[in-house]
């Protein structure tokens, strides 16, 4: 299972960025996916999530902000980011669990200027 995010960049306060996540060696389509932020200093959360139904669910200092989305057909999921605000500055994940498994994508930076 390979996770190969990307889409980060810096961007000013305000802004928009959109991430993508593609996904290869599982059957896309059957499975939950998720984006993670990690910042400096503070511990990996969950940021966004998206069921193999398509059903979303945000943690609530982006709700309204951002909407996760998937396109079965090309393996992918995305993040699209609005009103960034510095405080959304990370290094953010894409995941997927399978059975007791975790997987990861490197990671790609997001940082947003005041």
């Amino acid at each position: 299972v390979q996770l190969q995010a990307s889409g980060g960049g810096l961007v000013q306060a305000g802004g928009s960025l959109r991430l993508s996540c593609t996904a290869s060696g599982i059957t896309f389509v059957w499975y939950a996916l998720a984006w993670y932020r990690q910042a400096p200093g503070k511990q990996r959360e969950l940021v966004a999530a998206i069921s193999s139904g398509g059903s979303t669910n945000y943690v609530d200092s982006v709700k309204g902000r951002f909407t996760i989305s998937r396109d079965n057909a090309k393996n992918t999921v995305y993040l699209q980011m609005n009103s960034l605000k510095p405080e959304d500055t990370a290094v953010y994940y894409c995941n997927t669990g399978i059975g007791t498994a975790d997987y990861w994508g490197q990671g790609t930076q997001v940082t947003v200027s005041s």
